[in-house]
């Protein structure tokens, strides 16, 4: 079995068990990956950067015990902090995703629902099935001013027609929304400089893009809105499946259609389907299914 932290035969090493997961799949090489390191305490600071810079996936999650008597198979809280090759965080859906993930079935943990400190606060993953359920903090958008933003706009969707731009401070995010006259095939082939949009947007204010499109009712599935979701400013030019960006567009979409449960697509290359279901006592909640590719140790 693999040991967290487990001491090698040199003293200054040591070795960390390591997963890739495929959050928002049900099967391997879709949905988006992450990296989940298991730890039984904290690291040297500069550590996770340099790990999840190894890992070069869009996410690398670190999951540690709160209490030394703790262990991943009976605990029920843990700690978690999200690490994209480039910086912190401050929420990641799809490493909480595939941290929960890992409990679950590799180490086998007991409870039903498990709870990590994050800078997001407490957030709770809870098996349903072969779902995960994350009780997520709602981030309602408020509405942009389109003229402020043209530029970066037409970096994104080009001259496609726009319906709505808002914007969510709490996770310093962009939403644009595409005309409803549009399919989803529209979405699926913009073409997205991450480039230009960092060269449009250097205040600082924006770190991700998210362009999203009412989805077809008629449809199977039937899926009420799709997004594609940029994040250079991040270090990640597109996000396969980001469960965060859903944490706004649950909000905006619940509103437009009248709805509290939604099916969502998001529409890159690796595409990845997540259920959102708002809640009476203003969280969300954003389940999907996971898949474990790759499991192994990092030597430190």
């Amino acid at each position: 079995p693999l040991q967290p932290g487990h001491s090698c035969a040199a003293a200054a090493s040591m070795e960390l068990p390591v997963f890739t997961v495929d959050s928002f799949s049900s099967g391997p090489f879709s949905g988006n990956p992450a990296a989940v390191c298991l730890l039984h305490s904290e690291l040297q600071d500069d550590l996770y950067q340099k790990i999840a810079a190894e890992m070069n996936l869009s996410e690398t999650a670190f999951i540690r015990k709160l209490n030394p008597t703790d262990d991943f198979h009976s605990g029920a809280r843990f700690g978690l902090r999200w690490f994209t090759p480039a910086t912190e965080v401050p929420l990641c859906g799809h490493a909480t995703l595939a941290s929960a993930a890992v409990l679950f079935t590799v180490t086998k943990n007991s409870n039903q629902t498990l709870t990590f400190e994050t800078l997001s606060g407490a957030l709770r993953a809870r098996l349903d099935g072969d779902y995960i359920v994350m009780d997520l903090p709602i981030n309602k958008p408020i509405a942009q001013d389109p003229k402020e933003v043209k530029e970066l706009i037409k970096a994104a969707v080009g001259e496609l027609t726009v319906q709505d731009v808002l914007y969510c401070g709490s996770l310093k995010k962009i939403i644009v929304r595409l005309s409803d006259t549009y399919e989803r095939h529209v979405l699926e082939s913009l073409k997205v400089d991450p480039q230009s949009l960092m060269r449009c947007e250097t205040t600082g204010k924006v770190k991700s893009l998210v362009v999203t499109l009412k989805g077809n009712p008629a449809g199977q599935p039937a899926y009420d809105f799709y997004s594609r979701n940029f994040a250079p400013w991040y270090g990640v030019p597109e996000d396969p499946v980001t469960g965060s960006s859903h944490t706004v567009l649950g909000s905006y979409w619940a509103e437009k259609l009248g709805k509290l449960k939604m099916l969502a697509f998001q529409c890159s290359a690796r595409g990845g389907e997540l259920k959102v279901s708002l809640r009476e006592d203003g969280r969300v909640d954003v389940a999907g299914r996971a898949v474990i590719v790759l499991q192994g140790n990092l030597r430190l």
